[in-house]
């Protein structure tokens, strides 16, 4: 494709975006831009947030782990569904029983004020450099394929992009999410399908008989259980799977704002349910796209490896046009469906629980300091990437950096278990201590790790962390007297 068929596919596509928010943006309520006046449709809820879980990572990542790890990352996937039903049973439950709009004002309530504000502060950083290194990835995508070959600097590809999120975003925040995540999802799982179709078609199969040509596959071997000391050791991959879902979607602002839109409690259960099934589903289809990419390089001689894989053979014109135009609609929505929401939950967290907005002024004066935090967290994602492209030149030092993020769920993870399975009062001064010092030794152990135990920890540090902070909240409890 040519750079100037890439913009214009670009600039129609968010002008569809704004036309949706000027539709759906009509009242611009802070009751429309937290929760959507809990209104949303829950099919519509859970179609979208398809499009958030999946992010430009996975869009591009998933397929190319496949040659080095084959199919290990489904087990993680099966792991999903375990964390998703506690989500849908205990965690649902308990928000909408608070009618909460921040899910982290459940830890003032149970703990105090210093937890309440750690909770979110530590939301507050994941997100960030979460939203942050997925928008990264893609604009460099972005970059070389379009906007190098027109002389067009990078900070001005990044700021162009969080300003077209903004625009469409600043008025009625969730409500118009839900809308444009929904038309998000259905291009990207579009140019999976698509993409799919045409590689089978040139390697000489129906789809029909995808399921039996993944089973001839070398590369489509799923479940790991030979070497417990590997990261791709099935009970490993499987339990960090269900508590990865556990807290980066039922403890995560950003996706939970998404359930709490809905008419009621059974709504919102019916949308994880449903969410679930689908999930589980696509994430097996971009592993099997990954299988028939690799195929495919070797046959037609394609150089690339892992993230580079997808990109290289959908923008290379070889599988046709419709191929390549779907791909670039696709990588746009699956970047731009999780970095709106996080911009919403990010303005919705620091608002709330930050702030206190709700409590300290009247409605008119809340709109007009939400819209000013709208604006600065835009300027901080900006700035946050721009230090990605940089000041870290080292791709692998950046991958550790985005690793490092899960470290921040650790202390969240800990907070809810010992809030929802222990009657314990806690020093609420003490928890900003104990949720600092988790990750910090979890990080130390993982450096030692396979010294010290002899097995690699992967995932399962997420894990470790939460249950280091539950120790160290059980250390810093009030005894009854």
């Amino acid at each position: 494709m040519q750079p100037y068929q890439v913009l214009i596919l670009i600039a129609a596509y968010f002008a569809v975006l704004i036309l949706i928010s000027y539709f759906t943006g009509r009242g611009g309520s802070n009751a429309e831009f937290f929760k959507a006046n809990k209104q949303a449709p829950w099919y519509l809820v859970a179609f979208g947030m398809i499009g958030a879980s999946l992010s430009g990572i996975t869009f591009i990542s998933i397929p190319g782990t496949v040659e080095s790890d084959s199919f290990s990352y489904f087990q993680v996937v099966l792991g999903y569904t375990i964390g998703y039903a506690v989500i849908g049973q205990v965690l649902l439950p308990l928000y909408y029983k608070l009618n909460l709009t921040s899910i982290y004002t459940y830890l003032e309530s149970r703990f105090g004020n210093a937890s309440y504000k750690t909770g979110a502060s530590f939301f507050l950083l994941s997100r960030v450099v979460g939203a942050s290194f997925r928008l990264f990835l893609v604009a460099n995508v972005l970059q070389l394929i379009v906007f190098d070959s027109m002389g067009v600097p990078y900070y001005v590809t990044v700021t162009i992009t969080i300003l077209l999120i903004w625009l469409y975003t600043f008025k009625s925040g969730i409500k118009t999410i839900i809308w444009t995540d929904t038309l998000q999802t259905f291009f990207m799982l579009l140019a999976l399908g698509i993409t799919i179709y045409f590689i089978s078609e040139d390697l000489g199969f129906s789809l029909s008989n995808l399921m039996g040509y993944l089973a001839e596959s070398e590369h489509s071997k799923i479940f790991f259980f030979d070497d417990w000391k590997s990261k791709d050791h099935f009970v490993k991959q499987f339990l960090s799977g269900a508590f990865i879902a556990i807290v980066m979607t039922g403890l995560d602002q950003d996706m939970m704002q998404k359930n709490l839109t809905c008419r009621s409690l059974k709504d919102a259960q019916k949308n994880m349910f449903w969410f679930t099934i689908v999930l589980v589903f696509v994430n097996f289809l971009f592993l099997a796209l990954g299988v028939l990419l690799i195929d495919y390089a070797d046959i037609n001689g394609v150089t690339e490896v892992r993230d580079d894989l997808f990109p290289a053979i959908a923008t290379s014109g070889d599988l046709g046009f419709a191929v390549a135009i779907f791909f670039i609609l696709g990588l746009i929505a699956a970047a731009y469906s999780s970095a709106d929401s996080a911009l919403t939950s990010l303005t919705t967290s620091f608002s709330i629980d930050i702030l206190d907005i709700e409590k300290k002024y009247d409605e008119k004066k809340q709109v007009r300091i939400r819209k000013q935090i709208h604006i600065a967290t835009s300027i901080l994602l900006i700035l946050v990437m721009l230090v990605f492209k940089y000041a870290i030149a080292d791709k692998s030092v950046i991958n550790k950096l985005f690793q490092f993020a899960g470290y921040t769920y650790g202390p969240l993870l800990g907070l809810y278990a010992f809030g929802l399975f222990t009657k314990w009062k806690i020093k609420d001064k003490l928890v900003p201590v104990v949720a600092i010092a988790a990750p910090v030794l979890s990080y130390i152990i993982s450096l030692n790790s396979l010294v010290w135990f002899g097995f690699e920890f992967g995932f399962f540090i997420l894990i470790l962390n939460g249950l280091l902070t539950f120790l160290g909240l059980v250390l810093v409890r009030r005894k009854h007297h």
